[in-house]
């Protein structure tokens, strides 16, 4: 039985990748912040045996060793790794403080530096690290700012470990989906300029969805992509690869 560990299991993409893989017989190591998601999702699975998860800040000094601890000691092993935990919100270069930058830089690059470094020595040939990153490490876009700087050194990072790793059987790749529907999302559908800007930009009929990003998560943990890595697989619908624009917005006045 495979054992994968999940950041930023408690909702969103993290949720659905959990129930994804546990779907497909892996036992879950669920990781966040918020203990009551995390209850929810161990009560959503209803797997004791196959499901354990951690309350902590991923950006303590003490949250990759614990990680790795509890996978240890109730599976035995590790064989996937889904550094998935983010922050949104950023501001502009110009508009981040210093503050805003650590903390960042701190949840979406060094906190997944470090779980994938103590995560590493424990994985045997066959196994795999899926850091989920942003169309934003992609293609330029405003208000990047920090969130940018830490999903484009997420992404360098990943192609580090591709190679450096790659030789002993461990693939690291990269998830980069775009607007996603989530909670934190659906309230800025009412925003004429966010819907211009993502919406009518799309070529797909549809945003994307936390199911949409899980299933290429998924495929990239299943023996089908076991050639795969140091790549990066936009899950975007299209809206960085082309100039797309909605006939209803071609016609606006």
């Amino acid at each position: 039985m495979q054992v994968a560990i999940i950041t930023g299991a408690g909702g969103g993409i993290g949720l659905a990748t959990a129930k994804q893989l546990h779907a497909m017989g892996m036992a879950i190591v669920g990781v966040g912040r918020d203990p009551q998601k995390l209850a929810a999702l161990e009560q959503e699975l209803n797997d004791a045996e196959r499901v354990a998860t951690l309350s902590v800040d991923i950006a303590s000094d003490e949250a990759p060793q614990a990680i790795v601890n509890l996978a240890l000691e109730r599976f035995g092993r590790i064989d996937i790794l889904i550094n998935n935990a983010g922050l949104g919100s950023p501001k502009p270069l110009h508009e981040t403080d210093d503050a805003s930058l650590d903390l960042f830089l701190g949840v979406m690059l060094r906190a997944p530096f470090r779980l994938a470094r103590d995560v590493i020595p424990h994985m045997q040939p066959g196994s795999t690290i899926i850091n989920v990153t942003s169309t934003f490490a992609v293609v330029g876009g405003r208000r990047g700012g920090a969130y940018s700087a830490a999903k484009g050194g997420l992404t360098a990072l990943t192609l580090h470990m591709a190679c450096e790793y790659g030789p002993q059987g461990i693939r690291s790749n990269c998830v980069a989906p775009g607007v996603t529907v989530t909670d934190m999302v659906r309230h800025r559908l009412d925003d004429k300029a966010f819907r211009r800007m993502n919406v009518d930009m799309t070529p797909a009929p549809r945003l994307g969805t936390v199911e949409d990003v899980a299933s290429t998560i998924a495929f990239l943990c299943s023996a089908g992509a076991m050639h795969i890595n140091g790549q990066t697989i936009v899950v975007d619908g299209g809206w960085s690869t082309t100039k797309y624009l909605s006939p209803e917005a071609v016609n606006a006045g």
